[in-house]
């Protein structure tokens, strides 16, 4: 590595350790990842000092949250989440029908309809950039609209859950922790990622350890969890990687679309909240697991709020995966038939 780009990104560490610090002793929900994303964004505004990502931080939290989130299920849990497949199937669709409305406020600011279109699904930032790439969209305004969707949702989300809507229901007893069968997990995990990545399929490194330690802890019906500090470590290498994404050139890069994204963003939230109060109502499901597993943002995110909130932290996985599903199969061939009704 040269010693350019070290000097890039070695005080992000630093930067994303004092802020998750700093928010774990104010109480703030999630306060290592929305700490340190916090604290990367305001110096990256604020000062000439362009923090830069730390190579393969990202990576390297989300696979530790992904073997955590796999640890979560177990026999019971699995037959839980199938039995609700189709609330599953239903909460994830909405989720992702309801992104026309921002796809509209979008094409009311004049911007083009690929733009509109792939700014708005509630899809990765990657995916939905390489989407919008084959179908002629402006791929920078696709890149800030996924961006700003993911962290309006993780500033937001988990501050009103504490604070308004309490912690939940305690989960039942979250295991101890066995290094023998982590020391398993852990390699087989990236392996599989690193597989996936080189298949160059979406979210390598979330998705790869997730399913390996789901499927080891459904088979051998294991309670074990992560050791303690090691969910906080994968936060801040996640915050620390999505608030380098951020700086002032960001915020003032055509603030109509913006403007109109965090409109849409913000209805899109509110149409997942009322659709999960009727969800909840018709199934005596937890109001607060349906509501978090319906939200736009990230698996990793939305799957640690759980955690944090002692959630149902497979039924918000469900939700979300299958949204990402969702998206991911139908949001091209879509756009495709939008634009083919429009030419006929």
């Amino acid at each position: 590595m040269s010693d350019t780009a070290f000097k890039q990104w070695w005080g992000t560490p630093l930067v994303g350790l004092a802020g998750g610090y700093i928010a774990s002793q104010i109480g703030w929900p999630l306060p290592w990842m929305v700490g340190s994303l916090l604290a990367i964004i305001l110096v990256r505004c604020l000062t000439p000092w362009q923090l830069g990502e730390i190579p393969g931080g990202r990576k390297c939290g989300q696979w530790i949250v992904g073997i955590g989130i796999g640890l979560h299920f177990t026999p019971l849990v699995l037959e839980q989440v199938l039995s609700h497949f189709g609330l599953i199937f239903f909460g994830a669709l909405v989720t992702s029908l309801s992104s026309v409305v921002g796809v509209w406020l979008l094409r009311r600011t004049g911007e083009d309809r690929a733009t509109a279109f792939f700014s708005s699904m509630p899809g990765g930032s990657g995916e939905m950039v390489n989407l919008g790439a084959r179908n002629g969209a402006t791929l920078s305004l696709v890149a800030a609209g996924q961006s700003l969707r993911v962290l309006v949702v993780v500033l937001c989300v988990p501050a009103v859950f504490k604070y308004l809507l309490g912690d939940g229901v305690p989960l039942q007893g979250t295991g101890s922790v066995d290094w023998r069968w982590l020391a398993l997990v852990f390699p087989l995990g990236a392996l599989l990622a690193w597989l996936w990545q080189s298949l160059k399929q979406p979210n390598p490194w979330l998705f790869g350890p997730l399913l390996v330690s789901a499927v080891i802890s459904i088979v051998w019906n294991l309670h074990i969890s992560l050791p303690h500090g090691a969910s906080q470590v994968g936060q801040w290498l996640i915050g620390s990687g999505l608030g380098c994404h951020f700086n002032r050139a960001f915020f003032r890069r055509a603030p109509s679309f913006l403007g109109r994204t965090l409109i849409g963003t913000a209805l899109t939230m509110l149409i997942a909240g009322l659709a999960a109060l009727g969800l909840s109502t018709l199934t005596q499901l937890d109001l607060r697991s349906l509501t978090l597993g319906m939200m736009p943002g990230g698996i990793a995110e939305m799957s640690l709020t759980a955690e944090t909130l002692q959630l149902s932290v497979p039924l918000v996985t469900a939700l979300q995966v299958m949204r990402l599903l969702f998206v991911l199969f139908l949001a091209e061939p879509l756009f495709r038939h939008w634009n083919k009704e429009d030419l006929v």
